[in-house]
């Protein structure tokens, strides 16, 4: 005899095409109900689960209603699961062309397996059609997809509150919560010709007293069900207390009496992680003892599938998690350039990458834009990337060159392992001077939208990645004129298996060019749009691998704004300050912040130039804000400290604290800087 497999989705002649699954026949007469004992509704996905013991048949109407025994049976088999033999009372073919006929039920249910051969067909489709789910929903789903009405007419499916992950200990309690029931829906004729819709299952009664959660106490017999790891049959005391339990006091009443009800524990790798109950129709021949070895196989296949789903599961939140804090959670907002950026990964599969993008805020109103990317996709990847982006953060705190930055890099990458490779660039926009200087490691040049509409990329030298060693990098200085956006990303953004990357990076610039023509040649593209359209021209197989992006937009501060003054080291200095000081907030209309701006110029000058041997520097900037910097030649930060009722100093930098919006201090590779900013109205 050979099989033939059926698949659960294709409907039959006379099937009602918007019930999902498989061929429902209707009927133009109201069939009379049968007295069976009520078994659990199917939960539908939006509905809450129904409870276990909502009953499988009703007098309510056709849509709960089953054939009686005195009847002729008109019905026609229903199909059985995707890749799922059909019992031994289906019509089936043997070698050579000849057929036999099994018997039926009279409900029209299909008879239970009774030869080995059945039952090993049965298992190995239904292990099959659990293995190929990948999630927790999934493997349930397959379960209930593949043993009903295969193998049983219901089952529920409690799974454990919280499930454990992997060798986690639970230290709780065993809580079991009703996961998923699954029954065969009533069935209809259509011997009339009329197709009425399917009606809405509504929730029974019984769902009200059924247990949803269930704790499972110990030394009770729902435990010792548990313990004992092998599914049992519900006709014996000790299994029907423990039914009981599971379902709620009276709800056991609901499940058929005999040999028709399994509870098959699901146990994990190291632990019970819940329990599955198969159900039959009293008008249907009941479970035999091999049934309890099909139950036991489905039951472990499911619990090893959850558990493994469950890993999964986790580790696809640890990835994200991963991913989240590796990259910047929002952007900075540093004076003179607007920010925006994106992150794509690879595929839904392949949730982490190397990829990274960070703006980092600099002395003197400066900013720092670095983009790059590590070789590979994974945890590793990852952690080397987190790893690069702390170092290159620590190296711009240093005001280091850009070429020395990438350096220092190669050397990180080097001692985190040989194989550590990565493309990095590194750029400082001076929004003063507007100007920008760019080193490369390897990296896709980056692209210059300009004003008027014209876009260039950049000719900066490529550099080796980093983590080769040995290499030396080099910088260059270019313009930043005011309104021009720079676009810094990743390979993946311009290169795929369809395209080489010059390619992409030629398509790169034209979609720049054509986007900055919709809005104009005096107006420059919004940045979080143009960050959009940038992305709308990766194509169907252009998704090889993640994407990095970060546009800066020049906006620059216009040299009337800023007023720049170099003083010589001397007690002079301070008074100095004050009186300079006063003469650029009277030319910029900014007389209310005249006492305030003069007590904390002279506070933090007298502090530089009590330990400067040059000249210090002293910077006024007007943006939404008045910035003051002040820079000298001596490398120690100072520290903010609560000064004694009888010091004589050590109160400037407490002036600066109370009265400054914001003030910090930041170390340079030729001395620091001291700022302060200060509200303008």
């Amino acid at each position: 005899m050979t099989e033939q497999p059926t698949s659960f989705e294709r409907p039959q002649a006379g099937a009602d095409p918007a019930d999902g699954r498989g061929a429902l026949l209707h009927t133009s007469k109201p069939p009379r109900t049968t007295g069976a004992a009520a078994l659990p509704v199917q939960a539908r996905t939006g509905e809450p689960p129904s409870g276990p013991g909502t009953p499988l048949t009703s007098g309510s109407g056709p849509e709960h209603a089953q054939p009686s025994a005195a009847e002729p049976d008109t019905h026609r088999p229903r199909p059985a699961p995707e890749a799922v033999p059909d019992g031994p009372g289906a019509e089936q073919e043997r070698p050579g062309g000849e057929r036999r006929t099994g018997q039926r039920l009279p409900g029209g249910g299909p008879l239970p397996m009774r030869r080995d051969g059945d039952r090993l067909r049965f298992v190995g489709a239904a292990t099959r059609r659990i293995a190929r789910g990948l999630d927790l929903d999934e493997i349930v789903m397959g379960l209930c997809r593949a043993t009903v009405p295969t193998f049983s007419d219901a089952i529920l499916v409690y799974l454990r509150e919280p499930l454990p992950v992997g060798d986690e200990r639970p230290v709780g309690p065993l809580v079991l919560r009703l996961r998923r029931t699954d029954r065969i829906p009533a069935e209809r004729d259509t011997e009339g010709g009329f197709m009425p819709p399917p009606v809405p299952e509504q929730p029974s009664e019984l769902s009200v007293v059924t247990n949803e959660l269930c704790e499972v106490r110990p030394g009770s017999a729902l435990g010792e069900v548990l313990r004992g790891v092998r599914p049992v049959f519900t006709d014996t005391p000790s299994a029907r207390a423990a039914l009981a339990e599971l379902l709620g006091e009276g709800s056991e009443l609901a499940v058929p009496g005999g040999q028709r009800a399994i509870l098959a524990p699901l146990r994990g790798r190291r632990r019970v992680i819940g329990a599955a109950l198969f159900l039959r129709r009293p008008e249907r021949l009941a479970f035999e003892p091999d049934d309890l070895l099909v139950a036991a196989q489905l039951a472990t296949h499911s619990a090893l599938g959850i558990d493994k789903a469950v890993l999964y599961g986790r580790e696809a939140y640890i990835a994200d998690e991963l991913q989240r804090t590796m990259l910047p959670e929002t952007l900075p907002r540093p004076t003179g350039v607007r920010l925006a950026s994106r992150y794509l990964p690879a595929a839904e599969t392949a949730r982490v990458g190397g990829d990274w993008y960070d703006a980092i805020p600099l002395p003197g109103s400066r900013v720092a834009l670095v983009v790059g990317d590590v070789m590979g996709h994974s945890m590793t990847s990852a952690a080397i990337m987190g790893q690069l982006r702390t170092t290159a953060q620590t190296l711009a705190g240093l005001d280091l060159p850009p070429q020395e930055v990438l350096h220092h890099l190669d050397e990180q990458a080097q001692r985190l392992g040989t194989d550590r490779m990565a493309t990095c660039l590194y750029a400082v926009y001076d929004p003063v001077s507007h100007r920008i200087t760019i080193a490369n490691a390897g990296h896709p040049p980056p692209v210059l939208l300009h004003l008027g509409g014209r876009a260039e990329v950049l000719r900066v030298p490529p550099g080796a990645p980093i983590g080769v060693g040995g290499v030396d990098f080099e910088a260059v200085e270019l313009d930043a004129p005011a309104g021009a956006t720079l676009l810094l990303y990743t390979d993946g953004l311009v290169e795929s298996r369809l395209r080489d990357v010059w390619t992409g990076i030629e398509q790169l610039r034209e979609k720049l060019s054509a986007t900055a023509q919709l809005t104009g040649p005096d107006h420059p593209p919004p940045l979080e749009a143009l960050c959009d359209e940038v992305l709308d021209m990766l194509g169907p197989g252009d998704r090889d691998d993640d994407i990095a992006l970060l546009a800066a937009r020049f906006d620059g501060i216009a040299p009337s704004d800023v007023a720049y003054w170099f003083l010589e080291p001397e007690d002079s200095a301070p008074g100095r300050a004050r009186r300079l000081a006063r003469r650029a907030l009277a030319r910029w209309g900014l007389e209310e912040l005249t006492d305030s701006v003069e007590l904390l110029v002279s506070e933090v000058v007298t502090n530089a130039v009590r330990y400067a041997s040059r000249p210090v520097t002293l910077r006024l900037l007007r943006t939404d804000v008045l910035r003051c910097e002040v820079g000298d030649d001596v490398p120690q930060l100072p520290r903010l400290r609560q000064a004694r009722a009888t010091d004589e100093g050590g109160r400037g930098l407490y002036l600066v604290n109370r009265l400054a919006r914001r003030w910090g201090a930041t170390r340079l590779s030729t001395g620091k800087v001291v700022w302060f900013e200060l509200n303008r109205s």
